[in-house]
């Protein structure tokens, strides 16, 4: 079930007293709880509360492989995208080769812009005798939502790191993340991940009665490890002492990558060059209050990743600010 996370009042009257024409945007992103869903909803905010005329309804539940495909078919104007899935999705394959119009739809899904992912968290209780990602051989845990794009990059790291293989190694558990997570907190898996821009509030959660581990491979290196991460993904340090009873002594290496906002390319250019200067010229308004935030970053959210191309009022932004 979706639910709607956030929405702002209608914008007032032009100063003529002629009402003004409102541009309803539908944005769709992953559970709400998920620091991607936080940012697109505090994403959603800052411009709902800074540009007039525009409101953007923003619906959390559901996978962004989904989302993406709806822009497409000109049923969503936003939603998540990553690299990986958009390529999936013109090339129509993995979770998309059975979806016949997936290489058009395509085609009319542009961005707005990327932002990092977060590294992906493979916790678990500080007690387990689970040391090393290469120790979950006969466990059963939850790596994300199957057919999501964080349970395939999940399942192809540990194959990749560890040379386990989902489902003949060890069990991973079909949920969705709010079910996933309450398995965690009720001991039913015993490993739980979650890529996310610390702090995340998962394991703030968990880790204000139990203790936490985050866990990484005995190696780290090597070329499946770099067939993995491609052009997309990169290594990246959890460091310690993040949150309350984390056990870890020192760093944990793990990866992360880059996601997005992905748009209808049937919007208007000037629309989507003021939603995306209302966004960036008013991102102050929350980093003092979110941590997260401040890995939000112009440049970043310009640079070209895989086949995906900015949408045109976008591009205009960003060559303006001088990040294109």
């Amino acid at each position: 079930m979706e639910h709607l996370i956030t929405g702002t009042a209608l914008a007032a009257m032009l100063a003529t007293g002629a009402a003004q024409a409102q541009e309803t945007l539908r944005m769709a992103t992953i559970a709400p709880s998920l620091g991607q869903a936080i940012t697109m909803a505090t994403f959603a905010n800052i411009v709902n509360d800074n540009l007039e005329g525009v409101t953007i309804e923003v619906a959390g539940g559901g996978a962004a492989t989904l989302h993406q495909l709806e822009i497409g078919r000109g049923n969503l104007e936003m939603s998540m995208t990553s690299p990986n899935i958009y390529d999936l999705m013109a090339a129509g394959a993995a979770m998309y080769q059975n979806e016949a119009d997936a290489a058009e739809a395509a085609e009319n899904v542009q961005l707005l812009m990327w932002f990092p992912y977060g590294q992906y968290h493979y916790a678990v209780r500080g007690d387990s005798d689970i040391q090393l990602l290469d120790d979950i051989e006969g466990a059963t845990v939850f790596i994300g939502p199957q057919g999501g794009g964080a349970y395939h990059s999940a399942r192809r790291w540990i194959e990749a790191s560890t040379g386990l293989v989902v489902g003949e190694d060890y069990e991973a558990i079909s949920a969705n993340w709010q079910t996933g997570f309450q398995a965690f907190l009720d001991g039913s898996v015993e490993m739980y991940v979650n890529g996310c821009l610390d702090p995340c509030q998962q394991f703030l959660q968990f880790s204000e009665t139990e203790s936490l581990r985050f866990i990484q491979p005995e190696m780290t290196e090597g070329p499946e490890v770099e067939a993995f991460l491609g052009e997309y993904s990169f290594l990246e340090e959890i460091p310690a002492g993040i949150y309350e009873n984390q056990t870890n002594d020192g760093p944990v290496i793990s990866h992360n990558t880059s996601v997005g906002i992905a748009i209808s390319a049937d919007l208007d250019e000037e629309l989507v060059y003021q939603i995306t200067r209302a966004f960036w010229e008013n991102l102050d308004q929350v980093t003092s209050q979110a941590p997260w935030a401040a890995a939000l970053d112009v440049n970043f959210a310009a640079e070209q990743r895989g086949l995906m191309q900015l949408h045109p009022g976008a591009r205009r932004y960003y060559e303006e600010v001088g990040a294109l």
